[in-house]
């Protein structure tokens, strides 16, 4: 099966084709034209149109990443920030599909990223090590997180994507969080966000702030600026993330895994996510709740990697019987920088997203 993949992003649209489940040469960059329709739409056609002559075979179905809001059922782009041309509602996915005269699928950017880190990335992954290391456990679910330009997410159940009635499940950016109650996620966890903190702690204004990338290299001392400054501005940010990280584990009861272009810099934002999982919550009565139930482990670092695929797993005796069974006695959680491309699991995450939906119809 081939299947035609965008990721369409607020400045650039990143086209490539899958077959069978592998990506089908190079990628096509085109600018997003994202303050004009006419030339949007046309270079979202010309993306397609080249994909397609690349290649003998002709595609089954185009499939791809799309901001929302958006009816994504029928195909039809709502009022959108970071490609404001699109406004009022734009038929995309029903002229494309008149156009190409196959069938097209949209979805959020979250959502595919996750489904594509579900079923070839990260989760395969884990349990590979788990099933290596004798650890009979097999981790099922998994949220994704995207960190750029906006914090999006996605949630996939043993295999099933979940999208939501309104295909709006995992809108984890409009949740609320308590690094900064009067802030929703997302202006904490972007890449603004970190631009707004590192120029409040090297006291500059913000226009004259470096970008995240520049703010990363200054924490590491590769090059020259307010070391400090840049240190406790992704610790802030992993604290925000932190916090969203708790939350899902919490409801979800699976991995967490983050990708996209602000995830370079773990190296600076895991301390913040840590100090955040490892602070509890006052009790009324005096003392503390722990803030999860769950132990959790950042598994980018290789030690809390190999003792969280080790069994964990006792032996215990029925009541009254000399039977023994095996007792899986400590709840265990894992959050995960991806080691995976994010744009290439969201076209991976398009393409089984396609194939689900041929298989249904």
């Amino acid at each position: 099966m081939k299947v035609l993949t965008l990721d369409a992003g607020g400045t650039n649209f990143v086209f490539s084709a899958i077959n069978d489940g592998k990506r089908q040469g190079e990628t096509i960059l085109k600018p997003a034209f994202g303050d004009n329709l006419d030339k949007c739409l046309t270079t979202i056609i010309e993306g397609f149109n080249e994909l397609s002559k690349k290649s003998s075979n002709k595609p089954d179905a185009i499939s791809f990443a799309f901001p929302g809001p958006a009816d994504f059922n029928s195909g039809i782009i709502g009022d959108l920030h970071n490609l404001p041309a699109f406004q009022g509602g734009v038929a995309l996915g029903p002229m494309l599909c008149e156009k190409f005269q196959i069938p097209v699928y949209i979805n959020n950017d979250g959502d595919l990223y996750t489904y594509g880190e579900a079923l070839s990335g990260t989760l395969p992954m884990i349990n590979s090590k788990l099933k290596n290391n004798s650890n009979p456990k097999q981790y099922k679910n998994i949220f994704g997180m995207t960190i750029g330009t906006g914090f999006g997410g996605g949630m996939v159940h043993d295999g099933i994507l979940i999208k939501g009635d309104s295909i709006a499940a995992g809108e984890i950016w409009v949740t609320s969080n308590r690094q900064s109650t009067e802030l929703n996620s997302e202006e904490g966890i972007s890449i603004r966000a970190v631009r707004h903190f590192f120029s409040e702690f090297a006291n500059i204004n913000f226009n004259d702030c470096p970008q995240p990338k520049e703010i990363f290299e200054i924490g590491i001392d590769k090059i020259k600026g307010n070391k400090e400054a840049a240190i406790l501005a992704y610790n802030k940010l992993g604290k925000f993330i932190g916090d969203s990280v708790a939350n899902i584990i919490t409801l979800f009861d699976g991995i967490v895994v983050i990708g996209g272009g602000i995830a370079g810099a773990k190296e600076l934002i895991i301390p913040g996510i840590k100090s955040e999982l490892n602070r509890g919550f006052n009790k009324l009565t005096g003392g503390k709740n722990p803030r999860l139930n769950h132990k959790v482990f950042c598994l980018n670092h290789e030690n809390e990697m190999n003792e969280f695929v080790k069994p964990c797993y006792k032996s215990i005796k029925l009541p009254f019987s000399d039977t023994e069974i095996n007792y899986n006695y400590e709840p265990r959680s894992a959050f995960m920088f991806s080691d995976f491309d994010t744009s290439e699991m969201i076209s991976m995450g398009a393409y089984y997203y396609a194939a689900e939906q041929l298989k249904t119809k």
